[in-house]
């Protein structure tokens, strides 16, 4: 059998949208590669690969391409983002390219007003030559890579570009220094194009640092420390160190080191940074902790149950990492068009020179406007357009509590017409409370103890239920052989060698029991019936009736759900009666009672038949088909791990609330891309033209293109802001 592994790295080098399709190119050609997704915003790469691929087979194929790999650790990416040093360098560049600029620049201003401010040419070539060759190697290292590897890139535009105008200035000085006055020349173009574009460059990786703020406040989350008992004694030791089962001891004001459970204490925990609940949740033995959160008031004790890469905060952060890095559908087309990009804007400005040149006969113009179609055309904010808006995206849902799987998670939810909820547990508190009791032959203190034998092993809410009921009133329960539950139905066990049954009206019937439903007292409630079954008889023992409180936020939810357009239904193994009871509270449009788990995933189905795009919300094994089956799966992350393991998209928190806002920020999200993406294009398709016909001068130009890279990063950033407006 095969095995596969994931290597993630940094890629330093790529500059644009074009770089990006090399790189992956690069390593899709390596034998043992499966498939490979970079990301220009983050500058990091995933590679699936075979167990026999190594990461010095990968970086040697990249460097042949003119780029560099270097390792980077699971769960750093945020780290690699943030690269302090790295904008320190970059701002010495800006900053003394700037200075020298300057001089060069200003007396241009002075021609606006009549006024004739021209260095000499000898100061003007001294000014330029280190900002062109200096401050811009950066520019001539990777084009010429580029060049090598029969690929162009950003890099190479620039350089081209810029060259141009510094060799046509130096060559008039040159032929014309000995005539009379001094010739006009074009270094504060190509000294201002670095500028500007150094500029642009740095501001852009200031605002792609902004995208990643969510995992970074992820990161800081992680305890580095944890106190544990060693013998007889407490020892404090690398968080990392702690294995399952271990007690941990946390004090006030600190951070919990793993996932656990409280063995002992009680204390108020913050979660907000985590979960997004605002508000403080008491813990006592028996309740599970995250990772991460904040002990507040008293001293814990814990047995771990998740470290390392299984705790909660490290699948969020890896989640969220997966999100951030992958890319959207829409991206295809971006990837094709940079693909093609770079050659298609070389050609068009040997046109325009040779066009320039031949038919107007004006050499010095052409080589301007060449200039102009280079710079402007640089693809940079075109590789951005769509990973920026990802990023902010998906971060923004991680501040507000909602994990989103993948890119393809949001563009099937921006589509989403109808929301179909599990009721139990997703609508409703999932704490069902048992309100009657009656019993047909026998006392109803003797049917609860029969109940809680048949129950005491049993994880369904009903179940429990009934258990809590009996402790409540001091019933012991007596032992049970053959315990079994029947999915869909109920359970059954064998006591004191005669077999007990409870479970559902659907099932009862299967079993030829004639039901008293007259004897329902609470209307709406949902009924679980107690019976015996003997020599293929089946007796009636007595009925139960529970109530299960609905979320206080869940009519809001349903309403504004319905004010987008969005229909909302809800599927439940409830009885017909309840189901009606919390379908008109609610006001949904539609619903189903009585369904089987496996028959849940066959109405999504029947729903997508009839033309909608369903959106399945659920907690419980019995949902994950059903998500699977969905457009789009949301599961509560107070469900099960194999729920969440089939949904798109985990709500951290059990509230309906969740569900619209990652509906309305997939909509704001794909609205992002299609405004950065139109930007990008037009800036292109306008300037372009503009810039071959005279009418955008190299200086504008590189402004322009500049701008437009700032623009679609800072577009996205937008996204942030209304997360925490939500």
């Amino acid at each position: 059998m095969t095995t596969h592994k994931q290597l993630q790295f940094k890629v330093t080098g790529m500059s644009c949208g074009s770089c990006v399709k090399r790189v992956e190119n690069a390593l899709n050609a390596v034998p043992g590669v499966l498939s490979t997704n970079v990301n220009l915003a983050t500058e990091q790469v995933s590679v699936a690969v075979t167990a026999s691929v190594d990461a010095g087979q990968l970086a040697a194929a990249v460097e042949k391409g003119g780029y560099r790999l270097e390792a980077t650790d699971a769960g750093k990416t945020s780290e690699a983002a943030a690269d302090k040093p790295f904008y320190r360098q970059d701002w010495f560049a800006v900053a003394g390219a700037a200075l020298l600029t300057i001089p060069l620049v200003v007396p241009m201003v002075g021609l606006l007003f009549g006024k004739h401010w021209m260095l000499p040419p000898f100061w003007q070539w001294l000014l330029a030559t280190p900002v062109q060759f200096y401050f811009g190697a950066r520019f001539y290292r990777a084009g010429w890579l580029a060049v090598k590897a029969g690929t162009g890139n950003m890099d190479l535009l620039i350089a081209i570009g810029t060259s141009a105008a510094y060799g046509l200035s130096v060559y008039l000085w040159f032929t014309f220094s000995g005539q009379h006055g001094a010739p006009e020349l074009y270094f504060e173009t190509s000294s201002a194009v670095l500028t500007l574009v150094l500029l642009g460059k740095y501001l852009e990786q200031r605002a792609k640092e902004k995208t990643t703020d969510a995992l970074r406040a992820l990161e800081s989350l992680r305890p580095t420390e944890a106190r544990i008992m060693k013998g007889d004694s407490w020892v404090t030791v690398a968080a990392t160190a702690v294995s399952d089962g271990q007690t941990v001891k946390v004090l006030p004001g600190e951070r919990i080191p793993v996932d656990g459970e409280v063995i002992s204490g009680q204390s108020n925990v913050d979660e907000a940074l985590i979960s997004g609940e605002s508000i403080p949740l008491h813990k006592r033995a028996g309740d599970k902790v995250i990772g991460g959160s904040i002990n507040l008031d008293g001293v814990l004790q814990l047995q771990a149950s998740g470290v390392g890469t299984e705790s909660t905060l490290s699948k969020i952060i890896h989640m969220v990492e997966q999100a951030q890095g992958a890319k959207a559908p829409v991206q295809a087309l971006v990837d094709r068009v940079a693909a093609v990009f770079v050659p298609v804007v070389l050609v068009v400005a040997l046109l325009t020179l040779l066009g320039w040149g031949l038919i107007a006969e004006a050499w010095v113009a052409g080589i301007l406007n060449a200039v102009a179609v280079l710079v402007i055309a640089c693809p940079c904010a075109l590789g951005l357009a769509t990973p920026a808006a990802i990023m902010a995206g998906t971060g923004t849902a991680a501040r507000l509590g909602i994990l989103v799987k993948d890119a393809a998670a949001l563009e099937q939810a921006k589509q989403v017409d109808l929301v179909v909820f599990d009721k139990t547990g997703t609508l409703t508190m999932g704490q069902p409370t048992l309100t009657q009791r009656t019993a047909l032959n026998d006392t109803e203190h003797n049917l609860l103890e029969l109940a809680c034998a048949l129950q005491q092993h049993s994880e369904h809410p009903l179940g429990k239920a009934v258990v809590a009921a009996a402790e409540q009133e001091g019933i012991v329960p007596r032992t049970t052989e053959n315990f079994q539950v029947v999915a869909g139905h109920g359970v059954k066990a064998t006591l004191d060698g005669e077999q007990l049954v409870m479970g559902s009206s659907h099932w009862m019937r299967e079993l030829g029991v004639e039901l008293p439903l007259d004897k329902i007292e609470s209307k709406g409630a949902s009924v679980a019936w107690l019976a015996c079954s003997e020599a293929g008889t089946t007796e009636l023992l007595g009925l139960f009736c529970f109530r299960d409180a609905i979320k206080p936020e869940a009519r809001h939810t349903v309403a504004q759900l319905q004010q987008q357009g969005i229909a909302v239904a809800m599927l439940t193994g409830d009885s017909q009666t309840s189901a009606e009871v919390v379908a008109a509270e609610l006001k949904l449009d539609r619903f189903e009672a009585e369904v089987l788990p496996g028959d849940k995933a066959d109405f999504i189905a029947r729903y997508q038949e009839q033309g909608y795009r369903v959106a399945m919300v659920g907690d419980g094994i019995n949902d994950a088909p059903a998500l699977a089956q969905a457009d789009l799966g949301m599961a509560m992350s107070t469900g099960t791990e194999v729920a969440i393991s089939a949904a798109d998209m985990t709500l951290m928190r059990g509230e309906t609330r969740l569900v619209v806002l990652a509906l309305k920020l997939s909509r704001l999200t794909y609205r992002k891309i299609k405004q950065n993406l139109f930007w990008a294009f037009i800036f292109n398709t306008l300037g372009i033209p503009l810039a071959a016909l005279g009418y955008l001068n190299p200086i504008l130009a590189g402004g322009a293109m500049a701008f437009s890279s700032l623009l679609v990063v800072s577009n996205a950033l937008l996204l942030q802001r209304w997360g925490k407006k939500e």
